[in-house]
């Protein structure tokens, strides 16, 4: 079944990724049009985020922000599949780095990276960094449950020198190529929401308490990789520029949950600055009434002499 459905999908996505990106966006406008004002995907979802996290805004403020955000969503989604049919050339021209020299300063003395992500702007197109660096490309995702597309986007990611490894063998992998010696850079989606029962950190994101994703951290501490905020901003239509921020020289010396706090705390400033280009899909929040007392925020206390 796994092998009908590739067959079916795959010619759909090769068509999409020869178009020109003027036809791109054309479709964009059309699947925005589909799913927010007929179909209504997560409009629920993404509305109670937003309510969440900016009550202090007016429900028209955040209104403008949801259908900027759905806008977006649908390029997001139509650049991904145009990714598959882009030279290294245009990739380059469209996904834009201000401070290269600071990553390849860190190459010059030996040191490997982690760059930390959230689902902000562009995280596909980050794949081009991998043309201007000389370390070996590593790339942690969840695999795809179809095996067919699974191995497609591995190619795809191999075209731009990344290799993908899945979270479960994310570990050994990267022990055993800093044990040879390789120079690295591993990036990471680090905003995700874990699974509670194996939560081992929660903090405040966006005012709210919630369970915190810590493979990104645990994995430069124990490997002595220096965390890297890559902070994604959109231009317009099909180009982004990203700016590293060093999170800290010394990840050992940090104390524990000090880098995972620190890369929050970059998100929180990407969203507050243009919140439209943030996933609102997700349910980020979906645990909040579940926090462990142990992590629970003491309220405030009263002014009221």
């Amino acid at each position: 079944m796994q092998l009908v459905v590739y067959i079916l999908v795959y010619p759909l996505l090769w068509l999409i990724s020869r178009l020109p990106f003027k036809v791109i966006y054309f479709i964009s406008d059309g699947v925005y049009v589909l799913l927010y004002h007929i179909i209504g995907y997560r409009k629920k979802v993404v509305r109670n985020n937003l309510a969440l996290v900016f009550p202090e805004k007016t429900k028209e403020e955040r209104l403008l922000i949801e259908k900027k955000f759905f806008r977006h969503m649908c390029d997001i989604f139509l650049e991904m599949m145009k990714t598959m049919g882009m030279s290294k050339k245009e990739i380059q021209e469209r996904f834009t780095v201000t401070n290269m020299k600071m990553l390849n300063d860190l190459e010059k003395k030996g040191i490997n990276t982690m760059l930390m992500l959230p689902h902000y702007a562009s995280w596909e197109w980050v794949l081009s960094l991998n043309l201007q660096i000389i370390s070996k490309g590593y790339g942690i995702y969840q695999k795809v449950e179809n095996k067919y597309f699974d191995k497609l986007v591995r190619d795809i990611r191999g075209k731009y020198n990344t290799e993908l490894i899945s979270t479960r063998e994310s570990r050994k992998i990267l022990e055993a190529a800093r044990k040879s010696k390789d120079l690295m850079m591993v990036g990471i989606i680090s905003d995700q929401s874990p699974m509670v029962g194996r939560a081992k950190y929660w903090t405040d994101f966006m005012g709210i308490v919630v369970p915190a994703h810590v493979g990104g951290e645990e994995i430069c501490k124990t490997n002595n990789f220096v965390p890297v905020y890559l902070k994604v901003k959109k231009l317009k239509r099909g180009y982004y520029e990203g700016t590293f921020k060093i999170l800290t020289e010394n990840p050992r010396e940090v104390p524990d949950y000090g880098i995972t706090d620190a890369f929050l705390r970059e998100t929180e400033k990407s969203i507050r600055e243009a919140p439209e280009y943030y996933f609102w899909t997700h349910k980020r929040w979906k645990h909040k009434d579940k926090v462990p007392k142990e992590f629970q925020q003491e309220p405030a206390e009263s002014s009221n002499a």
